[in-house]
Order: structure tokens, then sequence, then C-alpha cells
């Protein structure tokens, strides 16, 4: 059997390498700029946080099992605060967040959130 951590950064990195190459296939297709708004910095910053709460998860899967919930929702807490931080400053410089701007976070954000709900209700599942 193999360690559910590991195959989650196995399936992680592909579902967010097929994410990127379809969100620059977008852009592409709808003659924007494709490495532009920070894009290549937000999916490898939604990349990482989505496996350091998930790597948390894991940790603490036998100790805080009945709390692993909050914890997760302490996750997304984290990943917000990150982009109110590091990523909100960046697109507000001109006073406006754009659409592409918008998407160049909430993508990631999204695929990250899905891959973990979707990892985390099987792999809670199992616990049991």
């Amino acid at each position: 059997m193999t360690n559910p951590f590991f195959s989650f950064i196995v399936k992680t990195s592909v579902l967010f390498i097929i994410a990127f190459a379809l969100h620059l296939g977008a852009l592409y297709l709808l003659n924007n700029a494709l490495f532009k708004d920070y894009i290549v910095l937000s999916y490898v910053v939604n990349f990482v946080l989505v496996i350091l709460v998930f790597g948390t998860l894991y940790l603490f899967r036998n100790k805080y099992k009945s709390q692993l919930g909050f914890l997760f929702l302490a996750g997304s807490v984290v990943k917000f605060a990150v982009f109110f931080i590091v990523f909100q400053p960046l697109f507000k410089q001109d006073d406006l967040i754009s659409k592409l701007e918008f998407a160049s976070f909430f993508v990631p954000y999204l695929t990250g959130l899905i891959i973990e709900t979707i990892s985390l209700s099987k792999w809670l599942n199992k616990l049991d």
C-alpha cells in the first residue's frame, strides 16, 4: 500500500500541471499575455499551500482525528491570508483587480481546493 501523502503529492502535481496548461491555453486562445498577472507565482504558492495543508492534516491524523475538519478550515484561512498579504497588494498596484488578475489567483486556488476536498474526503472515509 502506498503512502497517502506521497500519492496526494503525485496526483496534485499532475492536476496542477494540467490546470496550468489549460489556463495558459485559454489565455492564448483569448489573445492575452500568457505569463502576466503573477500566474506562475500563484500556481506555485497555491500548490505549496495545498501540500502543506494536506501534509499537516496527515501528520495530525491520529492525534486530532475528530478535529481534522477544523484544521482543514484553518488551512483555508491561511490560504486567504496569503492572498491578502501577497497577492492583493500586487494586483492592486493600479487600484484595480482585473478579471485576468482574479483568475490568475482563483483558478489555482479552486483547483487546489477541489483536489484537497476530494482527496481528504476519500482519505477520511478510510480512517474509520
